[in-house]
């Protein structure tokens, strides 16, 4: 039996469903997946960028329940902490805290430009200028952690929570055809080439439900 359940909406859809199972799978957790309808009204309205929810991502873990992906993260570290899920540095833990905090809070011109859509691919997508910004502070972020730590992920040799939380925009930049400058290319490569994410996006291609308002016609 999985020691653990994660409550998410979509494979294809669902960024921050992504990330909060991506951290258990970090962390060494088995967990067995819950998938909500994306009918469900909370659900879609998170999906739809309208308000965010506490259903989503949601991980029961014995009798504790924690929801929204960083307070997973700091529940997975705290359960696992030689998993990685943080560096071991304090410097690098504030660091890697930032980064992803920024993640969690920012980017809402990139994130409504480009809503993540796994099974969808539109080349020489044209992006918007305030897409744009987002996009070349989110390289600068990958370029400074790369050159800091060596790579291949952005703390080093091993995925940490930051890995996690801009795995999503790995999907996007590869739907939407972003050419990216190096090293950040190759990390996006990196990243979309993990077994974990393989496994995540062949199971949003053979998803079923879909949702009109994210499948637009470009």
């Amino acid at each position: 039996m999985p020691d653990a359940t994660i409550t998410i909406i979509s494979r294809n859809y669902g960024s921050w469903s992504l990330r909060g199972w991506l951290l258990c799978r970090f962390a060494g957790l088995d967990v067995e997946v819950e998938k909500l309808s994306v009918d469900d009204a909370s659900a879609r309205a998170e999906l739809l960028l309208l308000s965010p929810s506490v259903l989503t991502p949601r991980l029961v873990h014995g009798d504790v329940a924690v929801w929204g992906t960083l307070a997973i993260a700091e529940y997975l570290h705290e359960l696992r902490p030689d998993a990685g899920l943080l560096p071991s540095d304090q410097g690098a833990r504030a660091h890697c805290r930032s980064v992803s905090g920024e993640m969690h809070a920012g980017f809402a011109n990139m994130r409504a430009a480009l809503p993540m859509d796994i099974r969808a691919h539109h080349p020489d997508f044209r992006v918007y200028a305030g897409a744009e910004a987002d996009i070349e502070r989110i390289q600068s972020i990958w370029a400074e952690c790369l050159d800091t730590y060596g790579g291949p992920f952005l703390f080093g040799a091993t995925p940490t929570v930051a890995d996690a939380m801009y795995a999503p925009v790995c999907t996007r930049f590869a739907t939407y055809d972003i050419a990216l400058e190096e090293p950040c290319a190759d990390y996006c490569d990196t990243v979309l080439a993990l077994p974990d994410m393989v496994a995540w996006m062949e199971a949003a291609v053979r998803e079923a439900e879909g949702v009109s308002e994210l499948e637009v016609e470009f």
